[in-house]
Formats: structure tokens, C-alpha cells, sequence
């Protein structure tokens, strides 16, 4: 069985794409993980969700924690809703965010380096995480008198500017939740179109157009991913994904003040398709006066389980408002530096393909492409939110 393991892992990047996933070989031929489809088929009883997550268990947890998390860990909002949720009901809750990955505690992550101090072995050039963990432990289990308990609960890695930031409160109480909204002469394709994000408010406009198909989809390049074969976790040049046709891409102005973003980021999409269900994807990206631009956050949607919208009939042709939850970062957006967000419909092998036809990977291969329109005007105001701090 380990010699069939290691030659499926060595074709993994094919594995990716296999459809329909029931007939998966892996699975199929091995005979392992019976659970395996009823689990991402939604199959499992209301009682075996509950057993397994701890969201209807948060009134039973009364014991602080510490709380590890990195802007680029696929588990960082899993980790913000632990933290905020049991600290409303127990003193002693601790939380550190750095610019990390899951596991990945290094001063270099993706394409980017934030400096040694970035380092959970050098944070701040002082300390290090096991001896924060110590302090922490000692203080709440041993009652040992330091400065431990007294610390700010929250110790963020701010990004743009490299520095860790105390903080009391998650979200952070003094942030003014700003919309920029997207703009465009019709043609925001590519980075090259005409595509620009704005605070001014969406007035009279042509909306903009792409097709997503299926069978070509926009590649997963960093961002808080957890899986081999691709490249995976952290901040990437996502210039060649802004070269393609399927990708919207508005683009702020370069900045003439450094402008903060930290604390949770969302999408107000108003858009139409011409499928009976398919994804849309959002993109918060920092360009550099060089061109290039690194991915911050990301999220996606599918259209028939956004804003409680179930029936089929309710996206097809129609026009609806779609949310976008791109989790959270913290970033300085520095002068000569510009915001930039991607609107698409794929983000692929990070999450599965659509369709477009109703069906999922798991049961289907059948693929039809899907016209999508995105509207910005006055009555379909599609904007990202951003946390802006001051």
C-alpha cells in the first residue's frame, strides 16, 4: 500500500483535476477513508457537524487559551472566531497573528521576506514563541506574578510597514470601515483595462463582462493555502493571473499617504450570470511602484448559497447581490503604492471548479462555460469594504 501511496502523491497536480471525484482511483483502488465522500458531499448528519466543530460548544469552554494564527493560514478565521467568541466569556485569552502560514512561522513567506524580527523564533528581536508560550502558561496555570498577565491580549504583525502592534480588541475599536468602489469604462479585463477602485460612489456605467470557463481556471498563486504541488501559501506576484481575460481588475491610484487596512474585509458584488450556478471570487492585492502585486486576501462565493438563495431559477439572468468574505489581513499601503482588487470565478485547486451546470466535481465532469457580468452604478454599488485605520 505505501508504494501505491507514493506514486498517487507524485501524480498529485493531475489528482487536482480528476472528475468526477466519487471515481476517484486513490480511494477506489486503496479501499481507505469510507467517510471521505459523504464528508465533502455535506452527507453527514446534523449531529456528526455538531460533534465535530466546536462553534455550539463555546459556552462549555471556560479555560484561556493561547491563539496562533498567520494572515496567510488557511485556519486564520477559525482562529479569530475562537478568540472573539471565548473571550467574551473568559478572562486570560491571548492571541499573536504574524505574516504567516499555517505552521509556518518564518520571516519569509511566499515571495516576500518582512524582516528577521517577523520570525516567531525573533519577534521583535526579543522573544520567541515557546518563550511567550511559557510566560503565558506560567502566569495562568502557576499563578507566577509577571508582566505576562497584565500584557495586551492581542499582538499583530502589521504588514507595509514590518512592525508588531499591541492591541485590546479584535476587531479594533477606532477602525472606520471605508468602501471603495469599482469603476471601469465597460472594459476591466486585465490588469491592462480600464478597471479603477475608488471612495468616490458608483455613478452611470457600463458593466463589465468575462467568460469563465471551467476547463481553463484561474490558478491557485499563494495565498492561505494548505496542500503540495502548486504554488502554495503566502504572498505571490499575481501579475500573470491579472494578464488573463477572465479576470476583472480595479486599481486605486497610487497613494500619496500611507493608509491602513486591518481588521475583516468583505465584497458587496452585484452581478449576473447566465448559468444555473456558479462561483464569483474576490482578490485584495498591493501593487508596488514596480508593478509588482502581492496578494493579501482572498474569498469566494457560490451563487446558490449566498444570501440564502437556493433556487436555481433565483440566479439565472438575474441580477443579485453577492457577499464575499475575504476573511482578514493587516497591511500599510505605502505611498506610491496602489489597492487592487481581482474579481473572478475561480480559484483553482484552493477551491473546487464550478460547472455552471448545477452539479459538483464529486458526481459530475460535465463543464459549460459562463457569461458573467459584473455591474458598479448607482442602483448595484459593487465595492470592497476595507477596515481602514487611523
Amino acid at each position: 500500500m505505501m508504494l501505491k501511496l507514493a506514486e498517487y502523491y507524485n501524480n498529485i497536480e493531475e489528482w487536482y483535476s480528476y472528475m468526477p471525484i466519487e471515481k476517484w482511483p486513490p480511494l477506489q483502488e486503496l479501499g481507505v477513508a469510507d467517510f471521505f465522500y459523504d464528508f465533502i458531499d455535506n452527507k453527514l448528519s446534523e449531529e456528526d457537524l455538531e460533534r465535530m466543530s466546536i462553534q455550539h460548544k463555546y459556552d462549555k469552554v471556560d479555560i484561556p487559551a493561547y491563539h496562533i494564527a498567520g494572515w496567510y493560514d488557511n485556519f486564520l478565521q477559525a482562529t479569530l472566531r475562537n478568540y472573539t467568541q471565548l473571550n467574551e466569556k473568559t478572562n486570560g485569552q491571548r492571541l499573536i497573528i504574524g505574516p504567516w502560514g499555517h505552521g509556518v512561522f518564518s520571516s519569509t513567506l511566499g515571495e516576500r521576506s518582512f524582516g528577521i524580527h517577523a520570525s516567531g523564533d525573533w519577534i521583535d528581536y526579543e522573544k520567541d514563541l515557546t518563550s511567550l508560550h511559557i510566560r503565558w502558561f506560567d502566569a495562568m496555570l502557576k499563578e507566577k506574578v509577571s508582566s505576562a498577565a497584565e500584557e495586551a491580549p492581542i499582538k499583530l504583525f502589521v504588514m507595509g510597514t514590518n512592525v508588531w502592534r499591541d492591541e485590546y480588541e479584535w476587531p479594533l475599536a477606532r477602525t472606520n470601515y471605508t468602501p471603495y468602489y469599482f469603476h471601469s469604462g465597460g472594459r476591466a479585463n486585465t490588469c491592462y483595462g480600464d478597471g479603477r477602485l475608488s471612495v468616490e460612489p458608483a455613478g452611470s456605467e457600463p458593466y463589465d463582462t468575462f467568460v469563465y470557463d471551467p476547463s481553463n481556471p484561474v490558478p491557485t498563486n499563494g495565498g492561505g493555502t494548505l496542500f503540495a504541488g502548486v504554488n502554495t501559501m503566502g504572498p505571490r506576484d499575481q501579475r500573470e493571473i491579472e494578464s488573463r481575460e477572465d479576470v476583472l481588475v480595479y486599481t486605486s491610484e497610487p497613494l500619496t499617504e500611507p493608509l491602513e487596512v486591518t481588521g475583516p474585509i468583505k465584497v458587496k458584488l452585484w452581478a449576473k450570470t447566465d448559468a444555473i450556478d456558479t462561483d464569483f471570487t474576490a482578490k485584495l492585492v498591493d501593487v508596488m511602484p514596480n508593478g509588482k502585486a502581492y496578494n493579501l486576501t482572498d474569498g469566494i462565493v457560490r451563487a446558490t448559497y449566498s444570501n440564502e438563495i437556493k433556487q436555481e431559477d433565483a440566479i439565472k439572468d438575474t441580477i443579485n447581490e453577492y457577499e464575499i468574505d475575504l476573511w482578514a489581513t493587516s497591511n500599510v499601503f505605502l505611498p506610491g503604492h496602489c489597492i487592487r482588487v481581482e474579481i473572478s470565478s475561480s480559484n483553482f485547486p484552493r477551491y473546487d471548479m464550478n460547472l455552471n451546470t448545477g452539479k459538483t466535481m464529486l458526481i459530475s465532469k460535465e463543464m459549460k462555460k459562463a457569461k458573467q457580468t459584473i455591474y458598479h452604478q448607482s442602483e448595484y454599488p459593487s465595492h470592497i469594504l476595507l477596515p481602514v485605520i487611523k
